[in-house]
């Protein structure tokens, strides 16, 4: 169990019920899906990795990459210990065929695909998309239950750009529409994807509303002069005119270098720890945020079946206490806050099951 001190009453229920949920719910799968182009086979290999080390429904990967990754991915993904908890799917990248070229260049090369993912995973229901600098430090099974927080209009949820406005940059530069206040940000993206191919959405381009398929072409042509973030700003437009199909899910969810870099200012991750890392800008890769490097660093090179303790929480901690003459490393506390509790969560649910 995890300690009240650590962790409260409320999350001790919360724990028990999603172990018993888990426990009667053992072949709920979760579909999660991810976009790999360039240079980006290691880092989405550590996020995969993340992903399954705490999770406890059963994962399905569905990973688009360009044909010349495919192998790479192969080869590492099937020395991996899943112990039948695992599946992946590769998936070559895909985009109209009349505006193929067009769709690849968008910001990121490839970057777009994630738009056509309910139109391509068609009998997919629901799917969590992420880029490929995200680390989980506590369960996919965590993000996905906000599924069941869905209103009858919600069909995906996100988190904001920014929480604090002073910073932003949709609401001090953005040349289109976006959504709420600081706008959203689409590194993490659930999705009821049934909803999404069902759902006819209002617009600016015609007083008739769009399906989700119909409408991204239009949208590209009305706004690709002045969209900086490719398809990021495509999904704020469209949830600028679709304010309740959105669930708006706190900071913590998608913790990024914008929370700390100027002072902490992810309220949420302050009290609980932070729950998915998006490593955005490169920072895994450079100097510029030990912090964040530090995190990938340690996933990347933990072995699965090694002592979670000895092997990564407590090595982590010592390599983050040298980022202190950062801004995010004066709050290195908060990189490892809710990774010592999922590790002990981890171990709590091995031991109930012996």
């Amino acid at each position: 169990m995890l300690p009240s001190d650590v962790c409260g009453m409320n999350c001790f229920w919360e724990a028990a019920f999603r172990y018993d949920y888990m426990k009667t719910h053992p072949s709920e799968k979760m579909h999660l899906a991810v976009v790999a182009c360039g240079e980006r086979l290691e880092e989405t290999v550590t996020m995969l990795r993340s992903a399954i080390i705490f999770s406890i429904k059963p994962l399905q990967f569905h990973i688009f990459a360009e044909d010349q990754l495919h192998k790479s991915f192969k080869d590492i993904l099937d020395d991996f210990p899943y112990e039948g908890k695992v599946n992946y799917t590769l998936y070559p990248i895909t985009f109209p065929t009349e505006s193929a070229a067009e769709w690849k260049k968008l910001f990121k090369p490839c970057a777009s695909q994630r738009l056509f993912l309910p139109l391509i995973l068609k009998n997919v229901d629901s799917l969590l998309y992420v880029d490929t600098d995200i680390l989980f430090l506590r369960p996919v099974d965590d993000i996905w239950s906000f599924l069941r927080k869905f209103n009858s209009t919600q069909i995906a949820a996100m988190a904001p750009e920014h929480e604090e406005p002073r910073i932003g940059w949709y609401n001090r530069f953005a040349r289109h529409p976006f959504y709420g206040v600081t706008g959203i940000n689409s590194g993490v993206m659930l999705m009821n994807m049934t909803r999404i191919r069902r759902k006819y959405f209002k617009n600016d381009m015609t007083t008739v509303q769009l399906q989700w398929g119909e409408m991204l072409m239009p949208l590209l042509k009305k706004y690709k002069l002045n969209i900086t973030w490719g398809d990021q700003d495509l999904l704020n437009i469209m949830f600028f005119h679709n304010p309740e199909s959105l669930y708006v899910f706190p900071c913590q969810w998608n913790y990024r270098p914008d929370h700390c870099i100027y002072g902490s200012n992810c309220k949420e991750a302050e009290k609980e720890g932070i729950f998915i890392l998006h490593g955005n800008r490169g920072v895994y890769h450079d100097d510029k945020q030990p912090t964040f490097r530090a995190v990938y660093e340690a996933i990347k090179n933990y072995s699965f079946g090694d002592d979670l303790v000895h092997s990564l929480l407590q090595p982590l901690e010592l390599e983050l206490q040298k980022t202190m003459h950062t801004y995010c490393g004066r709050v290195y506390k908060v990189f490892i806050k809710q990774l010592t509790k999922s590790i002990r969560d981890l171990y709590d649910r091995r031991s109930k099951g012996r």
